[in-house]
């Protein structure tokens, strides 16, 4: 994720990151800079025509279609960015639930029991393979104080936060067999073990679900179609000015649609995507600091 002043939004014209899309978009920009030339030369120096010679109503056609499509666009910038701000929420929950688990840990388990040395570690371990996990990834060297047993069964299992959260709960019945927290304790505590797996399902729903493909698709389609045509209408008032407005107007309708398809996915490794990374390192921080 970018850090950044909003308030220092100037610079940001002449700012070019890593997925600005003029640098994506760049391709289509010159092909549709060819189009829209041949379009232009084709009408005004071989046809020779005048706007007489065509539908004139053409530009109100735009013009109207261009209100549908502005809402269209609004309506796709606004669904990705619910399931950005939605993936955010969980991780700040994942944030507090870890910490209220270490809280009442701390409070509850005697001062120098080995397990709390155990749940210092293992507790940022599972957000730690959940980030990994919602990438696709699992990297065991990030992981802290396992045993070779508990990576075995790492490795051979498919959703291995699944497992880390496994092990917590296995402890904690552990410790109450033991008699070291009483059953309300265990009760107390069994409400963040059941919120690490109701977070994790809630990130899982978010990346597997994506906008419904015809809407998709018929969105594209629709941007597509509507710049082909606006060089055969626009010509006649603009000259060959329309060459530039036409790519600046597919800039921006691309643009948008191109922001909205980064941010739908917001735990990957994209310029815009969560701070998955720094939030589980700080989870690990400030467990081990409570722990």
């Amino acid at each position: 994720m970018i850090n950044y002043n909003p308030k220092d939004w100037f610079t940001f014209i002449f700012r070019i990151h890593r997925a600005d899309t003029v640098k994506r978009l760049f391709p289509m920009f010159v092909a549709l800079s060819i189009y829209s030339a041949g379009i232009a030369w084709l009408e005004l120096e071989v046809l020779k025509l005048s706007e007489k010679d065509h539908i004139r109503n053409i530009t109100a056609m735009h013009g109207l279609l261009g209100f549908v499509i502005s809402l269209l666009l609004v309506f796709r910038t606004n669904t990705a960015y619910d399931r950005w701000w939605e993936g955010r929420k969980q991780w700040g929950a994942l944030v507090n639930n870890t910490r209220n688990l270490s809280l009442k840990l701390n409070g509850i388990l005697p001062a120098g029991h080995a397990s709390r040395a155990w749940f210092r570690h293992m507790i940022p371990n599972f957000a730690y393979t959940l980030k990994d996990h919602l990438r696709g990834e699992f990297h065991p060297d990030k992981l802290e104080n396992l045993t070779e047993e508990e990576l075995s069964h790492l490795h051979s299992g498919m959703h291995v936060p699944n497992q880390v959260a496994g092990f917590i709960l296995s402890k904690v019945n552990e410790l109450y067999r033991q008699q070291v927290i009483t059953g309300d304790q265990f009760i107390t505590l069994n409400h963040q073990l059941e919120a690490l797996t109701d977070i994790s399902g809630a990130c899982e729903r978010i990346k597997n679900t994506p906008i419904p493909f015809s809407y998709s698709v018929f969105l594209k389609k629709f941007i597509f179609f509507y710049v082909m045509t606006l060089p055969m209408g626009y010509v006649f008032g603009l000259g060959y000015i329309v060459i530039p407005m036409v790519v600046f107007i597919f800039y921006v309708l691309a643009s948008l649609e191109l922001i909205a398809e980064e941010i739908e996915d917001p735990f990957g490794k994209d310029a815009n995507d969560l701070p998955t990374e720094t939030i589980s390192a700080n989870i690990r921080r400030h467990v081990q600091e409570i722990l």
